[in-house]
């Protein structure tokens, strides 16, 4: 082979393991778990004892919430001497703390705050707060999370089966300018793979808007760690070869970023946390950790390759121009990168335009990775978190509640 076939040769090797990342591996986890999954349903908490549940929710000057989202958890289908509610306040210095201590004298569950005066991050103040909390079941949660009534209960109905250790609930997302259903396409193909995945026993991590561990699986958390809710699952699943379960009954809602350059920068940081989840979780690619180890492998490891496979069959194509399929296969990069940006103009409405949007929503979710990748390099993802705008919590609660059509389901770490 002479050097321009070798360069044909990679372009197509590129091309190839991004296809197979976004399409080949969903046909193959289906077949998969039609043939090896298992389908299981929870066990009804209203036979026998119900656990006591702690509810942790980590906080970071959270003042234009924090009351809501107490009222919110307050109003959860569990008998209140069965749970609490423990705010961990990390180096809040707004009203976060002053209106948590005052919802605390309200009657019903307990709340209670924990005040670690530096912000340190949200995974260091997680695991500080854990040794501190009474139940048996942690529920982890955001300060800016709607919880239907029935999440609660719904998530801890699982726990009676030995076997499983997490359960991770369904979040979905309204958007805060239009309400209209952008990235409804994708999710349902993300919820689509959750599915398969959670049947085969390989479901990649949770939400940390909504998701529920037993207390003593949960592992230590190492400082500065961005994903702490794919890092914690997983690591647990590690060390005890419990089964992460995907229960999407259990529903959580919370507001989508406020602008196109917010959206970018928090996937920029699911990126940056992917990355540094490998040197953490790299021992689950081993075969010995059963089907998680194909799914960490062809969900998260390929789609966080692929935007260095995009660069490298871009650039090596301008390498063999003065070949026909050479010229065809550029040809085709620059319609698909045309069509994306395309895209970025096409109305929300009507819904078959949506379809349009889709090279956009993919050539972004891989600008942000390539973003994160260097970002995590660099080392300027540091795991400190700073508040952004948030609505009110009630708002988004009735919004869910009702069925109303303004809202959008997401997977937090979808893009990744």
């Amino acid at each position: 082979m002479n050097a321009d076939s070798w360069l044909v040769a990679l372009i197509f090797v590129c091309i190839l393991t991004v296809a197979f990342a976004y399409t080949g591996y969903p046909i193959l986890v289906f077949l998969l778990a039609k043939i090896f999954g298992r389908t299981a349903q929870p066990i009804d908490s209203l036979v026998g004892r119900l656990p006591f549940v702690s509810l942790l929710i980590a906080a970071h000057n959270e003042q234009s919430v924090i009351e809501q989202r107490l009222r919110n958890a307050l109003g959860q289908d569990y008998p209140e001497d069965k749970f609490e509610i423990v705010i961990a306040s990390d180096g809040s210095t707004d009203d976060t703390n002053a209106i948590v201590r005052r919802m605390a004298t309200l009657g019903g569950p307990t709340i209670r705050l924990l005040d670690f005066p530096n912000n340190s991050g949200k995974a260091s103040v997680l695991d500080k707060s854990m040794a501190q909390l009474r139940g048996e079941i942690v529920v982890l949660s955001d300060a800016n999370t709607a919880m239907r009534s029935d999440a609660m209960r719904r998530l801890v109905s699982w726990f009676p089966d030995p076997a499983v250790g997490v359960v991770c609930g369904r979040l979905m997302m309204t958007d805060p300018a239009t309400g209209n259903n952008v990235d409804s396409l994708y999710w349902k193909y993300e919820t689509f793979l959750k599915k398969c995945e959670s049947r085969l026993g390989a479901l990649l991590g949770s939400n940390g808007a909504i998701y529920a561990i037993r207390k003593n699986l949960i592992p230590s958390i190492p400082r500065g760690t961005v994903l702490d809710d794919f890092y914690i699952p997983l690591e647990a699943k590690r060390q005890s070869g419990c089964r992460i379960v995907y229960d999407s009954h259990a529903v959580a809602c919370e507001e989508t970023a406020q602008n196109i350059g917010a959206e970018f920068q928090r996937r920029v940081r699911i990126g940056a946390g992917g990355f540094q989840s490998i040197g953490l979780l790299w021992p689950l690619l081993s075969p010995a950790h059963g089907w998680i180890s194909l799914s960490f492998l062809c969900h998260k490891l390929l789609r966080w390759l692929c935007p260095f496979l995009l660069v490298i069959a871009f650039l090596a194509n301008f390498f063999v121009l003065d070949s026909t399929i050479g010229r065809a296969v550029m040809a085709a990069q620059l319609t698909g990168y045309a069509l994306a940006l395309i895209g970025t103009r096409v109305p929300v409405a009507p819904k078959f335009l949506r379809f349009l949007r889709l090279p956009s929503i993919f050539v972004a979710m891989n600008a942000a990775l390539f973003v994160g990748f260097f970002r995590w390099s660099m080392g300027k993802e540091s795991g400190v978190w700073k508040c952004t705008g948030r609505s009110h919590v009630d708002d988004l609660h009735f919004a869910t509640s009702a069925g109303s059509g303004q809202t959008r389901e997401f997977a937090d770490g979808g893009m990744a």
